[in-house]
């Protein structure tokens, strides 16, 4: 991080105070709701998000808790109550959460299980940033306030007049333990999960306050424990203090997966410094990385969108490691249960965030991506497997084999540690002849069929096995890179034969994918509107478009370009039909499809993400130029509904941040970014190597949606590509915008 390190003052000088004769922009972490897309159920996303507050890529977040203990939903935008002040390391509700507890300032004794503590809140006195949030609790009359560090947070509470103020501490259920050390310290840990551990798993907490603790009471759920300490299936203390009205008491928490002793330890990334020097470091550091784009010449409502959105792609995976006495990093593994040296990430799922996520990572904060890889090439050696969806180890989630992908494009851009490469390239083809034992996601549920049918069959048992050929292909092409760079040629040929499996599930009937059985023949009956069955969280019409790798082969079968065309504007055209009878229910994600009003184009869900791009790899770029803008447009804002999905982990806010800037990485694992439509009129992209790449659209607006002309370093740029390669060495784009389509 040493580079960006350097580029702190510049950026934060160029975003605070960089004028153009119509704006004064604020500084970029000021755009920041930590609110976007916390407006969902379990019915209808628009995000799926909590507002998190965290550093980067911290180890904890933090965030109030409207939700019951161990609702996924930990946070609604339309709840009226807060149960708590949550440490959490949930990446998705639908993964839910690990390693968490709650503080929760209260008044009065007898305030102390999560309906009895639950106060009522407003949005109007409620302040979400991404460092900072701060909530009145009316029932208790108290502020509460939170900020953050990597792996410790501090917390304030104003508190009324009160003899009976208190801070009440739950460490949660399924296994927990709270103690009362001296007048000032608690300590506990909790064990409460939802998988993807090991046995011996625990989250240590340590919580120093800056005020005499008067009296405490101890609980075990509803029962309470005489003594200073209480180790038992559901862990609470509660402490209290006489306060004066506008009195402050400020609490000081970190945690470890290590120990107690490391917990102690990451207490100290808070030092002796105020609430208020914690949250402005907190913010520089936003302002930091949030500062490496910046963004000039749109709207209010533009820059909100997109640094929210850019907020969101720099949460996850988190760091799950943490550094010792001498100054190392150091892990608690979620696959052996061993403490061991070097780094660790998790909580992100490759299946979505292979796509965009990673690609935002290689670009603009490789450094982060270089620890990343560093933590798989970790993974594979303690674990035998890369993840695919990784909380805190492996979870059973989603298809496909992605980690090659992610593991490629590092690989192929120069940015994973020399020393990981070989072990990456070993765990990625082992992976390819392989299923974990427990978690049938992880590995290639299936291979044996696929590395000998060449794809795996509809009718053998295995659900959604038409996405499984189509991205198993995808991934084989991304290792044959691989071994074309270390110059493994036998692997690259194999590899490369592999990759164009997709063709077997060709349909020439309906030029659809289509799943295919043992024998040969296609499944019957079929409809391209059938959400799962063949496919994962989609239909036909979603899943066909995934070739990444080779789009021109795809046409090719479609009967070229002209009639890749007419079955990629088809899916705008066809109306927003569906079958849900695989689930038997109606999943969210198809009325997200239908409520877009985009025909069957399901932008709310990963698979289709790409899908625009591909008119310019058939001559029809503006089309790919419409669609983004319409995209970005109508299905994104800052707002508690402005996805148009589940965020997923950074992929569809990744997705926003790429096609505001004009380009995107249809195909990780290649050099190659598609062009779009620039949102802004200015962007500049300060890379951590110190070049930057300057993006100028002058005549952008609403209605000049499409490019006329390009230039690149003052030359005129007639592709409809962009490269890596040429990006990372700076590069100044000119795009000429106009009302009406260039079609030449």
């Amino acid at each position: 991080m040493k580079n960006l390190a350097i580029l702190t003052l510049a950026v934060l000088a160029s975003a605070c105070c960089k004028t153009t004769p119509q704006e004064q922009l604020l500084r970029p972490s000021e755009y920041v709701s930590t609110l976007v897309g916390t407006q969902s159920d379990y019915t209808l996303s628009t995000g799926n998000t909590y507002p998190a507050v965290a550093l980067p890529w911290g180890m904890n977040f933090w965030t109030p808790q409207t939700g019951k203990m161990g609702n996924g939903w930990t946070y609604t935008y339309g709840a009226h109550t807060i149960r708590g002040l949550k440490q959490t390391h949930q990446p998705s509700p639908w993964i839910n959460d690990y390693g968490q507890f709650s503080l929760m300032p209260v008044r009065g004794k007898d305030k102390i299980d999560e309906n009895a503590r639950q106060s009522w809140f407003s949005h109007q006195s409620e302040t979400a940033r991404p460092y900072y949030y701060s909530v009145y609790l009316a029932d208790h009359d108290v502020v509460a306030e939170m900020a953050p560090t990597e792996r410790a947070a501090i917390l304030r509470f104003t508190f009324p007049e009160s003899a009976e103020s208190g801070v009440v501490i739950d460490a949660f259920d399924r296994g927990s333990s709270v103690k009362v050390l001296d007048e000032r310290t608690v300590a506990g840990y909790t064990t409460r999960n939802s998988g993807g551990v090991p046995d011996n798993f625990r989250n240590y907490f340590v919580i120093r306050f800056d005020k005499p603790i008067e009296s405490s009471k101890l609980f075990d759920g509803e029962r309470e424990i005489a003594g200073s300490s209480v180790e038992g299936g559901h862990a609470l203390a509660a402490v209290y203090f006489t306060t004066r009205r506008g009195e402050r008491v400020t609490a000081r928490v970190a945690s470890s997966f290590i120990s107690e002793e490391q917990a102690v330890r990451n207490l100290g990334e808070l030092g002796d410094d105020s609430f208020d020097v914690v949250k402005g470091k907190a913010q520089a550091r936003w302002d930091e990385v949030l500062g490496a784009i910046e963004v000039s010449g749109g709207s209010e409502e533009q820059y909100r969108t997109f640094y929210s959105c850019l907020y969101r792609s720099t949460l996850f995976p988190r760091k799950f490691y943490e550094i010792d006495a001498a100054g190392n990093p150091i892990h608690y593994s979620p696959y052996n249960g061993e403490v061991l040296p070097g780094y660790m990430y998790t909580d992100t799922g490759f299946w979505d965030t292979f796509r965009s996520l990673f690609p935002l990572l290689n670009l603009v904060y490789p450094s982060v991506n270089a620890e990343i890889q560093a933590g798989l090439a970790n993974t594979y050696r303690e674990s035998g497997f890369l993840p695919e969806w990784a909380s805190p180890g492996h979870r059973g989630c989603m298809v496909g084999n992605n980690s090659a992908s992610v593991a490629a494009d590092a690989i192929l851009k120069g940015i994973t540690p020399e020393g990981d490469v070989a072990t990456l390239y070993e765990a990625m083809l082992h992976g390819r002849t392989a299923v974990h034992p427990t978690v049938s996601s992880t590995g290639r549920l299936g291979y044996a069929y696929y590395n000998t049918l060449g794809y795996v069959p509809y009718n053998v048992g295995i659900n959604e096995n038409a996405a499984r050929t189509l991205e198993y292909a995808y991934d084989d092409w991304c290792i044959a890179q691989v071994a074309k760079k270390l110059g493994k040629t036998d692997d690259a040929a194999m590899l490369e034969k592999a990759s164009q499996n997709y063709k077997n599930l060709f349909d020439p009937e309906t030029r659809l994918m289509r799943g295919r059985n043992a024998d040969g023949t296609f499944q019957s009956p079929f409809s391209p509107y059938k959400w799962g069955d063949a496919f994962t969280e989609g239909n036909s019409w979603h899943y066909t478009w995934s070739v990444f790798h080779d789009v021109e082969g795809l046409a090719e079968l479609m009967g070229g370009k002209e009639g890749f065309v007419q079955m990629l504007d088809s899916v705008f055209v066809v109306p927003p039909i569906y079958d849900d009878s695989y689930y038997g229910v109606r999943i969210h994600e198809i009325t997200e499809m239908q409520v877009a009003n985009m025909g069957n184009y399901a932008h709310g869900n990963q698979p289709a993400q790409h899908m625009i791009y591909l008119y310019d790899y058939v001559g029809q770029p503006w089309k790919a130029q419409w669609w983004t803008r319409e995209v970005m447009d109508r299905l994104y804002s800052a707002k508690p509904d402005g996805y148009c999905g589940d965020e997923d982990n950074g992929q569809t806010s990744a997705w926003y941040v790429f096609s505001a800037l004009g380009f995107y990485p249809v195909c990780p694992g290649s050099d190659e970014y598609a062009v779009g439509s620039p949102l802004f009129r200015k962007a500049v992209i300060h890379l951590e190597n110190g070049n930057t790449i300057e993006i100028d659209a002058p005549e952008n607006s609403s209605e000049n949606r499409y490019v006329g002309k390009m230039a690149i370093d003052g030359k005129p740029y007639d592709k409809t590509f962009l490269n890596y390669s040429d990006l990372v060495k700076g590069a100044r784009i000119r795009f000429d915008m106009q009302s009406e389509p260039n079609d030449k």
